[in-house]
């Protein structure tokens, strides 16, 4: 499905984000889903899962999407999924009414955390699933998936207040890796925000690199943030 085959990192293999990471227990990709949809069984409860476990899902998933380009280059069919910001009862909702991967293939634009109450639910689910299934979920990162924005709006307090400050700061590294297009069957451009008067070839997307922080302006910015001044 995607411009070329990406490996698998599996829930065996040891750490992977840079000497920043320490060691800890292996990535245990089913437990950390079986968890997650376990909600369905307890409705309005939160889901603690092991922080160790989230900050490996976080570096893995890290390396995986630095391994693909920041440019997707996608095939239909798959569904386009926008913000849920922390809305983690939609996105099961969702997943119930079109289906669960790898059966149907997503694209979700970003803005995965804030505004509301289960964001680390919310984007730990999709990483998950990103891991087992790389070739059926792709992440765009939206202007949420920032430090600057995510400080402020909820996230930040959501990480300090469940776990801590240091497993935000993880999640920093992770968001700053993230692709920011996608194009569909060469013709559906896909981002979070919008054109850019300073996007011209689209070669200027894929020479972007990463980790990259969201700048004030210009291009990046645009991308995230930019929304149409009239139809």
């Amino acid at each position: 499905m995607a411009e070329q085959d990406q490996p698998l990192l599996t829930e065996g293999e040891g750490d992977g984000a840079g000497a920043a990471e320490p060691q800890g227990p292996v990535l245990d990709i089913d437990m950390i889903i079986s968890r997650l949809l376990s909600y369905k069984e307890k409705p309005g409860k939160q889901v603690n899962l092991p922080e160790s476990q989230i900050r490996q899902l976080c570096a893995k998933s890290r390396e995986l999407f630095l391994s693909q380009p920041m440019l997707l280059e996608l095939e239909a069919p798959l569904v386009i999924c926008g913000d849920l910001h922390g809305q983690y009862e939609d996105l099961l909702r969702y997943f119930d009414k079109v289906g669960y991967p790898p059966n149907t293939n997503f694209l979700f634009l970003g803005d995965y955390v804030d505004r509301g109450k289960m964001s680390l639910e919310t984007v730990c689910l999709i990483l998950a699933y990103k891991m087992k299934y790389p070739e059926s979920i792709f992440m765009l990162r939206g202007n949420h998936e920032s430090a600057s924005i995510n400080r402020i709006y909820g996230f930040y307090d959501e990480c300090k207040r469940r776990y801590s400050i240091k497993l935000w700061k993880t999640f920093t590294d992770c968001f700053n890796c993230l692709p920011l297009v996608a194009l569909v069957e060469e013709k559906i451009l896909c981002m979070h925000g919008g054109l850019s008067p300073d996007l011209h070839d689209l070669n200027q997307i894929k020479e972007l690199e990463r980790p990259l922080e969201v700048p004030d302006s210009g291009l990046v910015c645009d991308l995230l943030w930019s929304d149409p001044d009239m139809v």
